[in-house]
């Protein structure tokens, strides 16, 4: 059964992970269009502050303080939003934490807090998704990685639990399609993002880490998970630096590991000692309450991805093409027809500018 969804304005849309980074970016982009929102994360004061903000320009949201590591706190989120706002049309799984260190010298303890914020955080909220949208139909949307398909080092565990996501989505996926559910089920796949997710990861490195350029903005991924609550997407690259290590990962995978062990030591670490002021967990085990949508990336940080605008909008990216090529085919015959003629060069001038525009 093709899902049937509903504009934003029309939506309740559950979204964990909402206090910080890609989740509050989200969170305040659909508020702005109109979504009624259910903002689950475990800072009960990052929290509170969102939903005061939405509520006071004029948007509704309520907030659930909860671990999605915890399947009786992830009930609770689905509690809240059917006492307030009768249920929800698309669920947002996007809480994550990560870990920069050597797998070998990585606290078993810190692998596993990771693994139930990534994986059974996605296991727990999809499964509760589903069983609410299997009648009234909806989206399901998970956050992976670029690193869903391609594993990085210093960040191994964190690699292993968006492959981990990524396979469950996607056997999900199928079920809900056999069993006839009017459910989307996407798996966005954001490259690196100017996000605070660095600051609130656990950090075994000698410095501090920093996330290899290419880096986005979290509006290029918010807009990408709207857009899969409207439109029925299986899985959404954000940034074209993603899809290129994907690629090279299926074509080369060996070149790949060599380039990345020459490259992403190096790339993921700056030039400033770590910090060793006791806060050593930062937003592993413990919650952060700064209410951040971005992480201060020092470098260039793209607004947009084109390669993930013309991936969404295919047909609307075809039209342009093909009118530019028009432009410059008719400016071209205008001058062959019309050289040296003063009013012809300017038109070539005018028509050559819409091109480059």
């Amino acid at each position: 059964m093709t899902p049937s969804l509903k504009p934003l304005r029309d939506q309740v849309i559950v979204i964990t992970g909402a206090s910080s980074g890609i989740g509050l970016t989200t969170a305040r982009m659909a508020a702005s269009a109109g979504a009624k929102l259910v903002l689950a994360a475990r800072s009960h004061e990052a929290l509170s502050r969102l939903e005061r903000e939405i509520n006071a320009s004029g948007g509704e949201s309520c907030h659930v303080d909860a671990d999605v590591g915890s399947k009786t706190d992830v009930q609770r989120i689905v509690d809240a939003a059917v006492e307030r706002f009768g249920g929800f049309d698309t669920w947002v799984n996007n809480a994550g934490v990560s870990v920069y260190g050597r797998l070998e010298e990585v606290a078993s303890e810190d692998h596993r807090r990771l693994f139930e914020t990534n994986f059974w955080g996605v296991v727990h909220g999809s499964l509760a998704a589903v069983k609410q949208l299997r009648q009234r139909g909806g989206a399901l949307i998970n956050v992976g990685s670029t690193l869903s398909d391609r594993a990085i080092p210093l960040q191994g565990m964190y690699c292993a639990s968006k492959h981990a996501v990524k396979g469950f989505t996607d056997a999900l996926r199928m079920e809900v399609e056999e069993a006839g559910y009017p459910i989307s089920v996407t798996l966005i796949k954001p490259a690196a993002i100017d996000t605070p997710y660095k600051d609130h990861a656990k950090n075994y490195l000698p410095a501090e880490p920093q996330n290899p350029a290419p880096v986005y903005a979290p509006e290029t991924v918010a807009r990408a998970i709207l857009h899969a609550a409207t439109h029925h997407e299986r899985d959404i690259f954000v940034g074209a630096a993603g899809k290129l290590f994907s690629v090279m990962d299926y074509f080369a995978p060996r070149l790949t590991d060599k380039y990345m062990e020459k490259m992403l030591f190096k790339q993921q670490q700056t030039n400033r000692p770590a910090h060793r002021n006791g806060n050593s967990d930062r937003g592993l085990h413990t919650a952060t309450d700064d209410l951040r949508e971005r992480g201060g990336y020092e470098g260039h940080v793209a607004e947009t991805s084109l390669y993930t605008q013309a991936s969404l909008h295919p047909l609307v990216t075809v039209a342009a093409v093909a009118c530019a090529a028009g432009i410059a085919v008719a400016t071209l015959l205008g001058v062959r027809r019309t050289r040296g003629v003063p009013g012809a060069r300017r038109a070539a001038q005018w028509g050559q500018g819409l091109i480059h525009g």
